[in-house]
């Protein structure tokens, strides 16, 4: 009625409710599945029942799915009968949807339901499954019944393109009898690996998008220190911030909560700490929901905004800016995967995040890794899943122990740890003002992974050196016996597999490193190879960032003698700053093994 798209059914489990995938729902529908558990179609089916001789009370029942809610809270519990998955596109994506002409916005929405299906056939194949008898019986159930329903707009009336998928909490397996039964799902289970979910579809939106247009990603850093976002290129940031509105309110929120955390508590969050209080600002930010408009009368009043904000030149050649910066990163960036360098890059970035990790969370750091080397180029379809298993298989080891007289655990359900060399933490150098900040667990995490990659590196230069080195000998003085055995050895260890759909099997292994090693460099974020190297020492000695500290020095220094020279330190309280630089001169004094040994400020 409000001119939104109707609910659309998907999933496999809908063949045993009589439905077909793609139709359309209906109010009444979803008040007896997602309100009371019964079969969408209870109303027509219990009619013939009852016309059938059947008791009303049996004929109730009859069209009830699993066990009854009123049994349910007979035990005062609270039944959960679904959950709502919504799979959004990057804020650069929603602004060209929104503003890109209809033939753009069309293909996204393709791309779009297309992932959403991707992500979603992912979570019946290989997370579903159905748990009973107080979780002791588990079977695998790749039949979901979702509702899914699309929505154009954020709380604020600007572009938000995204699908809210309602899963229901209930499935078919078969009972003791061989017959069909209705269960609950193991929704613990479908939580674990929401972000696995929601990787697999931002890297099939994403792709299917930037190889329908000819665009390209690059990565936007949102929070310093975190992980960057890869949006489209040639997306203006002011644009972007214009349609995450909700943003700066929260961020403004999170300042006063971090504060009064810091008066509460006496330190700072930590990160997961900081994650709690952001929710909890998305909470106090967020405003009620508006009227929903039809989508044709909001493209024209996002559209007029966005040139009184931006001017017609910049809204009009919107796609034309993205098509020139996509072909510029397509023609430096070829798709190519060293997968011995993806997976040693997805181990040691998890394990330096989270220590002990399981395989959903290496499966989606293999997808960033995909979407953050390719910048938006298709790849070999299951390459993720490849990646996953090698970086597991040679990387890592198992964690889990199985318990004497129980069942050992399903692959999915084991944990693992890794052995690379965390780095010291070290400081990155002040922003607009801002004192040093220590960096963050992902800048850890990349620095190990680099470093592991250029060792990597360096083995292949070497044992394709020796190699030829030998062959030469080899060659000169034929009578002199030389035994490859080694040589051949460290070859293979240090030998790779390369995805690429048009590679040349004719290049030498040197050549093939050599390819590889400028792909990954032209691949990696701009962030990493301007002044940013893998020796902590040498993180911040940049022009720019040495000019920025020096300054910082000089000026604690001229405070400090100013105060010397008064003599009456307590009578001018220090600023955070100098605070700041006070305890880096004690931990230089009293140096804490735990430290390391970073560059301090």
């Amino acid at each position: 009625m409000a001119g939104l798209p109707p609910g659309q059914w998907l999933g496999r489990g809908l063949r045993a409710l009589g439905l077909t995938e793609g139709g359309q729902m209906s109010e009444r529908q979803l008040e007896l599945l997602f309100g009371q558990g019964r079969h969408p179609d209870a109303d027509r089916i219990e009619r013939g029942l009852l016309d059938d001789g059947v008791d009303a009370a049996m004929a109730r029942r009859l069209t009830v799915l699993g066990q009854p809610i009123a049994e349910i809270e007979a035990r005062k519990q609270t039944p959960l009968l679904g959950m709502d998955f919504t799979f959004r596109p990057q804020a650069s994506l929603v602004v060209l949807w929104a503003l890109g002409g209809a033939t753009v916005r069309r293909a996204i929405e393709r791309a779009h339901e297309r992932a959403v299906a991707t992500a979603l056939r992912w979570l019946e194949d290989e997370v579903a499954e159905t748990r009973w008898a107080p979780g002791r019986g588990r079977a695998k159930t790749p039949a979901l019944v979702v509702a899914a329903f699309r929505h154009f707009e954020n709380r604020d009336g600007l572009p938000l393109l995204h699908e809210h998928c309602l899963i229901l909490n209930r499935v078919q397996r078969l009972g003791a009898d061989g017959e069909p039964v209705w269960g609950a799902l193991d929704t613990y289970r479908l939580y674990q690996n929401v972000v696995a979910a929601g990787t697999l579809y931002t890297l099939a939106m994403t792709t299917e998008v930037c190889e329908t247009l000819g665009l390209a990603t690059v990565p936007r850093e949102v929070t310093p220190g975190l992980r960057p976002v890869m949006e489209i290129a040639g997306v203006p940031e002011d644009l972007i911030n214009w349609s995450a509105s909700r943003r700066q309110r929260i961020e403004d929120a999170l300042e006063v909560l971090t504060d009064q955390y810091v008066k509460d508590h006496g330190h700072l969050p930590s990160g997961r700490g900081r994650h709690r209080l952001g929710w909890w600002a998305a909470q106090e930010t967020r405003p009620a929901k508006k009227k929903p408009k039809p989508l044709a009368q909001s493209l024209a009043w996002w559209r007029a905004s966005a040139i009184l904000r931006f001017g017609q030149q910049l809204i009009d050649s919107l796609l034309d800016r993205c098509r020139a910066a996509g072909a510029a990163i397509r023609a430096r960036v070829d798709p190519t995967v060293d997968v011995a360098l993806a997976a040693v890059d997805v181990a040691a970035v998890v394990f330096t995040v989270r220590e002990k990790f399981s395989r959903r969370h290496i499966l989606a750091e293999a997808r960033r890794h995909l979407l953050e080397t390719l910048h938006g180029r298709e790849f070999t379809r299951g390459l993720d899943d490849y990646i996953a298993h090698r970086a597991l298989l040679r990387y890592s080891r198992r964690h889990t122990v199985t318990k004497p007289g129980r069942e050992a655990p399903a692959a999915d359900r084991m944990t693992y740890t890794a052995d690379f060399p965390v780095p010291h933490r070290w400081w990155i150098a002040p922003a607009q003002g801002t004192p040093p900040r220590e960096s963050s667990r992902y800048e850890r995490a990349r620095v190990a992974s680099l470093a592991v990659q250029n060792a990597i590196r360096d083995a292949r230069i070497r044992a394709d050196t020796d190699t030829a080195t030998a062959t030469e000998a080899t060659t000169s003085a034929p009578s002199a016996p030389v035994d490859h055995r080694d040589l051949e050895g460290e070859a293979a260890s240090a030998s790779h597999v390369v995805d690429h759909p048009g590679r040349d099997a004719a290049l030498t292994s040197a050549q093939r490193a050599a390819a590889v090693q400028a792909h990954q460099q032209a691949a990696m974020p701009e962030e990493y190879l301007e002044g940013r190297t893998t020796d902590p020492a040498t993180w911040l000695r940049t022009p720019k960032n040495l000019d920025r500290l020096a300054a910082f020095t000089r000026a604690a220094d001229a405070r400090r003698r100013a105060m010397e020279d008064r003599k009456a330190p307590a009578a001018d309280p220090a600023s955070p700053l100098d605070q700041h630089h006070q305890e880096h001169e004690q931990q230089r004094q009293q140096p804490d093994p735990g430290q390391g040994q970073g560059l301090r400020p």
